[in-house]
C-alpha cells in the first residue's frame, strides 16, 4: 500500500467527521463571521438621495463592499430595512486595523437593552447630519 492510498482514507474519514459534526450543530450556532483585512482603503462614499420616510422602515445608506472576485471595492446601493422596535440600525463601515482595512458589517444594536430615545425611536442613518431629527 502506498503513502497516497493510506492518506486518502484518512482524508475521507476526516471530511465525514467534519461534515457530520456540522450537521449536528443547531442552526443558531452555525453562524460564521470572517473579517478580511485589505490594503486598499475604500473610496469616498457615493452621494445617494435619502428617500422620503417610509413607515415601519429605516433607510440603510449605501456603502463600499469588497469584491474579492475582481479585487476592488464595489458600491452597494442603499436599501430599506424593516424597523426593529428598540433597536438602532448601524451602517456598515470600514475601519483601519494594523493589518489593513476591515469592513464592519451593518447590524441592529439595542444599546444594551436601552433602545434610543422615547419608545425606541431613533433617527435614521444620514438624517441627523441634515438636521432632520
Amino acid at each position: 500500500m502506498t503513502n497516497r492510498s493510506r492518506v486518502l482514507p484518512r482524508a475521507v474519514l476526516l471530511a465525514a467527521f467534519i461534515c457530520g459534526g456540522l450537521a449536528a450543530v443547531h442552526p443558531a450556532q452555525a453562524q460564521v463571521s470572517v473579517n478580511i483585512a485589505i490594503g486598499v482603503p475604500p473610496p469616498a462614499p457615493i452621494y445617494e438621495a435619502v428617500p422620503a420616510p417610509r413607515p415601519g422602515y429605516v433607510w440603510a445608506p449605501g456603502y463600499w463592499d469588497w469584491d474579492d472576485h475582481h479585487h476592488k471595492h464595489a458600491w452597494k446601493q442603499g436599501r430599506w430595512e424593516r424597523e426593529r422596535a428598540g433597536y438602532v440600525y448601524e451602517s456598515p463601515r470600514w475601519v483601519q486595523s494594523r493589518d489593513g482595512w476591515v469592513l464592519v458589517p451593518g447590524r441592529w444594536d439595542d444599546h444594551g437593552g436601552k433602545g434610543k430615545g422615547p419608545k425606541g425611536y431613533h433617527c435614521p442613518p444620514g438624517h441627523a447630519k441634515k438636521g432632520e431629527c
